[in-house]
């Protein structure tokens, strides 16, 4: 899907479909005005009769209004002009774009930058953008028969005023964005059978083909015995499939500038190991490697945009499989930073990968370090599947990245980091266990991490709760690339 904005007027804009918004007690957008103008009231009576009452995120399609160039006119519900929250805006915006896929339209123009929404133009046109490619996003790909492509190709962003270059500059950035999404969505929505380590290490090698300011590079298990994974390599031996370490190096400033490197969690299939998962959704364990596909989508998305800032990804990427070489329950490890670990459960593994690529990571000497992994069931219980969860080493790191998700509605909350939780980590037989108890699960699991990120700031993603989800609407929502790209927009800003 295409983006644009400009300024025209609507009752001259030929197009596929213009849409416009009605207050709730029936007072017309500015837009709307204009349009009502030319028709001779038509939209004013409509609103008199009761078809369109301007309730929040109410539509009413209309076609070839006289005097009006476009061949349909969509209004929508904007409710009441001072009672409008971001959630309703959200609803506002879902509503009109599943309204416009309901139609044979391939372009729209929408008028709802301005007074309509009642908010910060910016923020608008990105959850505009994000929404508009969520609902052409297509995930049937494997189906003998998929689903028909989405009608709607193009959005034009219309308005009555000339539009700032920072607007144009949004629109474009988002739309990056967006299909960063798609990219991240697609990985992780596919099977376990096809997305394995070396599949994600093959679309790392053609995304550095795709863009010339991304260089990629593949390790295998041999280069990480080298190098003294212990703690990484416990974690893929009860897999036939070979673990991988992939990094993708985009270089978009001098090389004085110390990057930011984003740690994304690939664990391609997780059955939990000996420490065996439950058998029901345990299919939704393809998704273990959202963090890694994140991390995919977000060098995909700076790369388009050209993003003036230096960026490192590293993806630690391997299956966690039950067999006769599994690692058991009670083993110890030592990790490439010397430190030993006894593995308490196999299924805590995200944080033995983690753990040897946040030590790897400090190789390129990095200005902050950003993991992101669906880590803990913990974090679902604490903060369900509206916030991310986030833990850092540095408030003012914190800071910037909880802004970024309030910019993109990609939302996170900042749990402790309290020295008081780290001795429910003490082994009694290794410098550190990789369980801490049931207790505060997805706060030890950052404790446990912060154990190798004390040369760098830091700071943790948990997105077990946001990254995918279940039931009828099952499937990846590509979070928190937005929220990554923000921040990388804001800090290339700075």
């Amino acid at each position: 899907m295409e983006f644009s904005i400009k300024q025209g007027s609507p009752e001259k804009l030929k197009s596929d479909c213009v849409v416009v918004g009605v207050f709730e007690g029936g007072k017309l957008s500015k837009a709307a005005q204009a349009l009502d103008k030319i028709c001779k009231n038509v939209l004013s009576d409509l609103v008199a009769q009761g078809d369109m009452s301007g309730k929040s995120a109410t539509t009413l399609l209309l076609h070839k209004l006289p005097g009006i160039p476009a061949a349909r006119v969509l209004l929508v519900g904007l409710g009441k002009a001072d009672g409008q929250t971001g959630k309703s805006r959200i609803e506002i915006l879902q509503a009109l774009f599943k309204a416009l896929h309901g139609t044979p339209a391939k372009e729209a123009a929408l008028y709802l930058t301005e007074d309509e929404m009642n908010q910060d133009a910016a923020w608008v046109l990105r959850q505009a953008v994000l929404i508009a490619s969520e609902h052409a996003f297509r995930a049937d790909g494997l189906k003998s028969k998929p689903a028909d492509a989405a009608k709607l190709k193009h959005i034009t962003f219309a308005s009555l005023v000339k539009p700032t270059a920072q607007m144009k500059e949004v629109v474009a950035q988002t739309a990056a964005s967006a299909r960063g999404m798609a990219l991240t969505k697609t990985l992780a929505n596919l099977p376990g059978n096809i997305c394995t380590p070396t599949y994600l290490a093959a679309q790392a090698l053609a995304l550095a083909k795709a863009y010339k300011k991304i260089k990629a590079t593949v390790l295998d298990e041999k280069d990480m015995r080298r190098l003294g994974m212990g703690a990484f390599l416990s974690v893929t031996r009860g897999s036939e499939q070979p673990a991988k370490l992939i990094t993708l190096e985009y270089h978009g400033a001098d090389k004085k500038h110390k990057p930011v490197v984003l740690v994304g969690k690939g664990i391609t299939f997780d059955s939990g190991g000996i420490s065996l998962k439950p058998g029901a959704e345990m299919d939704e364990m393809k998704y273990d490697m959202c963090g890694a596909a994140s991390v995919l989508g977000t060098m995909q998305a700076i790369a388009e945009m050209g993003l003036k800032l230096n960026v490192v990804g590293v993806i630690p990427s391997s299956e966690n499989l039950p067999s006769g070489t599994a690692t058991k329950p009670g083993d110890i490890v030592t990790s490439m930073s010397g430190q030993s670990i006894e593995i308490l459960n196999t299924d805590a593994e995200g944080r033995l990968v983690l753990c040897d690529a946040l030590t790897y990571s400090a190789k390129f000497k990095p200005d902050t370090v950003i993991d992101i992994a669906t880590l803990t069931g913990a974090c679902v219980i604490a903060l369900g599947h509206v916030a991310s969860g986030l833990f850092s080493n540095d408030d003012k790191l914190a800071a910037e990245l909880l802004a970024a998700g309030e910019q993109t509605n990609d939302r996170a909350w900042q749990l402790p980091l309290w020295d008081d939780y780290q001795p429910l980590l003490d082994s009694n037989f290794a410098d550190m266990q990789n369980i801490g108890g049931r207790a505060g699960g997805t706060i030890t699991a950052a404790c446990f991490l912060s154990r190798f990120t004390k040369d760098y700031r830091w700071a943790h993603l948990d997105i077990a709760g946001t990254a995918w989800k279940s039931g009828k609407e099952k499937g990846a929502t590509g979070r928190p690339l937005p929220l990554l790209t923000q921040y990388l927009i804001n800090r290339a800003g700075k």
